[in-house]
């Protein structure tokens, strides 16, 4: 029987106390046994480092900072020292499913792609709720979809490692290093995926929602969408955002009709998530017309994307 690769699993971590040893453990869990857990303790200033050094488990390597670095630092130096054949993203506050790593290796394994997330369920420390998630599978519809957000959950995020090491995280794209990292990567030519099986339950915090709606961020995500759309010959014009009716004959549709030239096999419901944006919400009485609309300019793309 072949040895089994090596997974590194990348998990940065920042006054972690509360959380961080029921992650650890869930890797530990794991039915996967080949793996090296990296953790970058981040300057920490509570007990998180005490909590890490709790745990014996051999394949678990520590990195620990002085002073606080940020995200940016803890993910490049983790990818540098990681010596395994993929890496495996893991905050400090989620918690794996035991056959994460076992059915991502067997997914990488078998060259169906790149870089593989997985559907997860996402719990609200605020209201309590679980909800699953909502996702789009295939390299077409997942690149096809980076044109108005990041299709995957990072946490989530398997891959060859030597996407971590040639493609770093840029302290330029700070608060929106992930998406600028799977624009780039796609950019690249490598292959996406998701696992349709939820393999993580990820915690929603307050300060993760303060960030991502951040100004910094928005500026961050929109300068990464517009290269985006610029690596497929596609003008900042052409940028999804709403707009006239008019407009959208005059941008929306040429748009969707290049996406889908660039991007072959682009399904009818992912075109209708990117046409969406150039919609207005809350049209009132109108608003079957312009489902109507998404509808039909969706399913022509699709079709001009698999007869191009």
């Amino acid at each position: 029987m072949a040895a089994q690769a090596l997974v590194s699993i990348s998990m940065p971590a920042f006054n972690a106390a509360k959380y961080i040893a029921s992650s650890i453990q869930s890797v530990l869990d794991q039915t996967y046994p080949n793996f090296e857990l990296i953790i970058y303790d981040d300057g920490s200033s509570d007990n998180t480092r005490e909590i890490i050094q709790s745990f014996s488990d051999p394949r678990i390597k520590t990195i620990f900072a002085d002073q606080n670095q940020g995200l940016i630092v803890a993910r490049n130096a983790i990818a540098k020292q990681a010596q395994g054949k993929y890496i495996a993203l893991l905050d400090c506050d989620d918690i794996a499913e035991p056959t994460r790593l076992e059915e991502q290796v067997a997914y990488l394994e078998s060259g169906h792609c790149d870089l593989c997330g997985t559907a997860y369920w996402t719990i609200n420390e605020q209201s309590g709720r679980t909800k699953k998630s909502k996702q789009k599978y295939s390299d077409a519809d997942l690149k096809a979809l980076l044109t108005i957000g990041s299709p995957f959950c990072n946490p989530t995020v398997m891959g060859k490692a030597e996407i971590f090491k040639s493609l770093p995280y840029l302290q330029l794209n700070k608060h929106a290093e992930d998406y600028g990292f799977f624009v780039e990567a796609a950019l690249k030519g490598w292959r996406f995926a998701n696992l349709k099986n939820r393999l993580l339950t990820y915690r929603l915090h307050e300060s993760q929602i303060s960030i991502v709606q951040g100004g910094p961020a928005r500026e961050v995500f929109k300068k990464m969408q517009l290269h985006y759309l610029e690596g497929m010959n596609i003008g900042p014009d052409y940028c999804p955002r709403p707009m006239s009716f008019m407009d959208r004959l005059r941008y929306a549709m040429p748009m969707m009709k290049m996406l889908n030239q660039f991007i072959a096999g682009v399904s009818i419901m992912a075109n209708y998530e990117i046409y969406a944006r150039f919609q207005f919400r809350g049209n009132g009485v109108l608003t079957p017309f312009t489902r109507l609309e998404r509808l039909i300019v969706s399913a022509i793309a699709s079709l001009y994307g698999l007869l191009a």
